[in-house]
């Protein structure tokens, strides 16, 4: 029964041995590591190549991802790309993924209002975050907002007090965190949008060019 418990509460009963995205991304729509696959449409595996230097790390998917199954096609997706552009970034030089893999929500009527995920659901979701990474080994992670950053840096992780500060962990050297898209997109004034903007451009930048050497 104890064992039984354990596995609901963690997808590496579900992790294959072989490290390897074609495999993971096979994988993963089998997972019922924790309670969220039963009301999403689908798993949102990680998109982009297996050479990345630099892997993104968001939250979890939102309503547009989780119907079109991929990461940061959405809002704050848009959000992301134009940091991206702005840097001259191609994306075909980074991998994008979340913490956890199913959008968590709740029905408000027609629509699904984003709800962030439990840490017991970041920690049941972290066997494949460590898969992604060892598939990809990436020069650096950057993880996008409190939930992602708390995966890898920690359930204490203060984002205002430490983003962009560059940390050595077990998982990957080099491992950095910034405000999410969607942080900016929630801005109250104009003002706070384009200091939240500014965060995250900075913080990209200097993921970037630790992990490629570009300026």
């Amino acid at each position: 029964m104890v064992t039984k418990q354990a596995e609901k509460t963690s997808a590496a009963p579900f992790v294959p041995a072989e490290h390897t995205l074609p495999v993971l991304a096979k994988a993963m729509p089998r997972c019922e590591g924790c309670d969220l696959y039963k009301h999403a449409i689908q798993v949102v595996p990680g998109s982009g190549s297996s050479k990345a230097h630099l892997m993104l790390v968001g939250e979890q998917p939102g309503d547009q991802e989780d119907k079109e199954g991929a990461p940061f096609v959405g809002p704050a997706g848009g959000v992301l790309r134009r940091a991206m552009d702005e840097l001259k970034i191609n994306p075909a030089e980074v991998y994008m993924t979340n913490a956890v893999k199913h959008f968590k929500f709740v029905q408000r009527g027609k629509f699904r209002l984003h709800q962030n995920p439990r840490m017991s659901e970041i920690n049941a979701c972290k066997p494949w975050l460590l898969a992604e990474i060892d598939a990809v080994k990436p020069r650096v992670i950057l993880c996008l907002g409190a939930s992602a950053a708390k995966s890898l840096l920690g359930s204490s992780y203060s984002l205002l007090r430490e983003r962009g500060h560059i940390h050595s962990t077990p998982f990957a050297e080099r491992v950095l965190a910034t405000v999410h898209p969607s942080a900016v997109l929630r801005a109250r004034d104009s003002q706070g949008h384009e200091e939240l903007y500014q965060f995250l451009v900075d913080d990209l930048a200097l993921a970037y060019s630790t992990a490629t050497g570009k300026h």
